[in-house]
């Protein structure tokens, strides 16, 4: 751990107050894991210490802009690592923002919320063998594999059932003792009302909406009955509510049914009524 953690010299450059720095920090990190043999090394502990730092580099983060395009960087570093790297890199991500949401202050809460968005955005892209934000994911097949895992990280972070996190172990225990301060002990509710607020709208940008993609659809309704059975069961009422708000979006395939449905029947119901054109004659004697 000692030999991995000074090959990576830029994590506490990613936090530094500096500007210039922190942006070569990034540009380090992005060569650092674009070294197949680097990344697919990192330990969940390696992962943890790097979203920490990454995670302050946004936090020192001044100006809309420079903030929406450091938000799209980080989002977009899960394209350069190797397959087998991006799933414990994101599990890196749901962690950090897990264990630091509560201590984000109303100011840079923000910039954070969009961190969240560009990732769901990034991960669901990813899901059709994606290659990054400017590739035309119309033209791209779904990946079953790359499905299974990212709903996994789902349902294990934002669509959890429960509120406590059980924490991975392993190592000797100097490392898990400085795991365990790194990781997160509960999901804050925050998170979760978040990523329900914008897992649609993220969903549509993939075309995972699309009807006439049978593969995108049963995408779809796996993610609806995650969240169906976190309206169910979660022991929180904002939660609760906020699934069934979203369950509720009009974009929603199952939506559209009823509305046409509904839409129809109010149609028959307006042509079975009487018309008020003909003339009156008065009252039979």
């Amino acid at each position: 751990m000692a030999s991995q953690e000074r090959s990576m010299p830029f994590i506490k450059n990613l936090a530094s107050s500096d500007r210039k720095i922190r942006t070569s920090a990034l540009a380090s990190l992005q060569h650092f894991l674009s070294a197949r043999q680097v990344s697919a090394a990192l330990t969940p502990l390696d992962i943890l210490k790097l979203w920490k730092g990454l995670f302050f580099a946004l936090w020192m983060c001044d100006r809309a802009i420079p903030q929406q395009n450091l938000c799209n960087d980080l989002a977009d570093l899960i394209y350069i690592l190797p397959r087998e790297a991006v799933i414990p890199w994101l599990r890196g991500f749901w962690s950090t923002m897990s264990r630091e949401w509560t201590g984000i202050d109303v100011l840079r809460l923000e910039k954070f919320l969009l961190l969240v968005r560009r990732v769901v955005g990034a991960s669901f892209r990813w899901m059709k063998g994606g290659g990054g934000k400017d590739s035309q994911v119309a033209d791209e097949s779904w990946d079953n594999e790359r499905v299974h895992d990212i709903l996994s990280l789902l349902s294990e972070f934002p669509f959890a059932l429960d509120e406590e996190l059980k924490n991975e172990e392993g190592g000797d225990k100097q490392h898990q003792e400085e795991q365990d301060k790194l990781a997160p002990r509960k999901i804050p509710v925050g998170v979760k009302l978040h990523v329900l607020d914008i897992w649609v709208d993220e969903a549509e940008k993939v075309g995972m909406l699309e009807e006439s993609d049978e593969k995108a659809q049963a995408i779809l309704q796996r993610i609806v009955e995650q969240v169906d059975i976190l309206e169910k069961r979660t022991i929180s009422p904002a939660v609760r509510v906020r699934s069934k708000e979203s369950l509720a979006d009009d974009r929603l395939s199952a939506n559209k049914v009823e509305q046409n449905t509904g839409r129809a029947l109010g149609n028959d119901i307006e042509m079975a009524e009487p018309g008020d054109g003909g003339s009156w004659d008065g009252f039979d004697d």
